[in-house]
């Protein structure tokens, strides 16, 4: 039997992502070891989460750092003496310096608040909700040096109702975005995702756009 994927988790928030992928995990749902719970913020709940399910932690404080490079490659050297086969960024709100990222591309996964390539970086659901947008969503992908930029492995997509604002958007899509990242990650325990030369390629062939949720199941 296949030992399971080694995961380890950066999230700077409230760790409701994180809680979702540590729930399947309790319920055998998902094959996987969280080996490390990373994070820039000492009050992270995701941090709390993971000292109270015995998981190890850090805290790495980015004002210990005279440059934004210095943190990143301190936290990602960190990172490694855990020896994860899988890095999930659950709202960990940080830029990273590509060098130090650059070991990780292909093994380093990230959820976003929107339908990518729309909405890089913050504010997505103000911002889809102002430029009069039908629909919004969010999307796991692959980390590269570009912010938000890494090839898209998949979407969940949500129909903005007449009487949505920042808020309520957010609320609705949080149960999809949990729903969305375990069904990626479940997928790559199982060894059906890959990063191929910067095409995501599932079940062994190339992926010519993102997987979506159809009926709580990744499709093509």
């Amino acid at each position: 039997m296949p030992s399971p994927l080694r995961i380890a988790v950066l999230a700077s928030g409230r760790g409701s992502n994180f809680a979702t992928l540590l729930a399947a995990r309790d319920r055998g749902e998902l094959s996987v070891e969280f080996v490390l719970v990373a994070s820039d913020k000492a009050d992270a709940g995701a941090v709390q989460l993971a000292q109270m399910a015995g998981i190890p932690t850090l805290v790495l404080d980015p004002r210990d750092y005279a440059e934004r490079r210095d943190y990143d490659f301190a936290l990602f050297e960190r990172v490694a003496a855990s020896k994860p086969d899988l890095l999930v960024l659950a709202g960990f709100m940080r830029i990273i310096d590509g060098d130090a990222l650059k070991p990780w591309v292909g093994r380093m996964i990230n959820i976003h608040p929107s339908l990518l390539p729309k909405y890089r970086g913050l504010h997505t659901h103000r911002r889809a909700i102002k430029a009069g947008d039908a629909e919004h969503g969010a999307s796991v992908h692959y980390v590269t040096a570009e912010l938000d930029g890494g090839p898209v492995i998949a979407q969940t997509v949500l129909r903005i109702k007449a009487g949505d604002n920042e808020k309520t958007l957010a609320e609705r899509l949080l149960p999809l975005e949990h729903q969305l990242l375990l069904a990626v990650v479940t997928l790559i325990t199982a060894g059906r995702l890959t990063l191929d030369q910067n095409s995501v390629t599932f079940d062994n062939a190339l992926l010519h756009k993102p997987l979506r949720m159809q009926g709580g199941t990744l499709v093509r």
